[in-house]
């Protein structure tokens, strides 16, 4: 069995769970650890300037309008709840737990002690925290000793 941490910032979509499910032959079993960290330890400006990046100016702008901090901490909650659901439907093994501060920390610590095999970073396209190597996969790849895939997320 293969066990995969699987880093994430919103809930997963039935694409993303396929594509999170398949990428391993079907004779490989899978089992998730899912690691979902609420909105709000990356800054608002930075967000706004990836929006801006992608062409969703409406986005950019709706920023002040999204739970941040301790009132993300439902939505999150509840967006773990439907993730975790979704890989154990799609035949997997799936646990998570929400990581509200430290979140690279917390994955070295998971993949030392599950002795995970890889890990998985699933996140919405951050160019500027990219460009200067400062996003979640780019540093879990200096921390961790597995290897660590990058994926995009895919909208609703």
């Amino acid at each position: 069995m293969i066990t995969t941490v699987l880093m994430i910032e919103k809930p997963l979509v039935p694409t993303d769970v396929e594509l999170v499910t398949t990428l391993h032959g079907p004779a490989e079993e899978v089992s998730f650890i899912v690691l979902m960290q609420p909105r709000g330890d990356q800054d608002r400006l930075l967000r706004a300037l990836d929006d801006v990046a992608l062409g969703e100016f409406g986005e950019a702008v709706r920023e002040a309008d999204v739970p941040e901090g301790e009132q993300a901490q439902g939505p999150a909650e509840r967006g773990l709840a439907l993730s975790l659901r979704a890989l154990r439907e799609a035949g997997s093994q799936a646990v998570g737990r929400i990581v509200p501060d430290r979140p690279l920390q917390v994955l070295s610590s998971v993949v030392e002690e599950t002795n995970a095999d890889e890990v998985i970073v699933l996140t919405a396209p951050h160019y500027v925290e990219e460009l200067f190597h400062r996003d979640w996969t780019s540093r879990a790849r200096k921390r961790v000793g597995v290897p660590v895939l990058k994926l995009f997320a895919h909208a609703e």
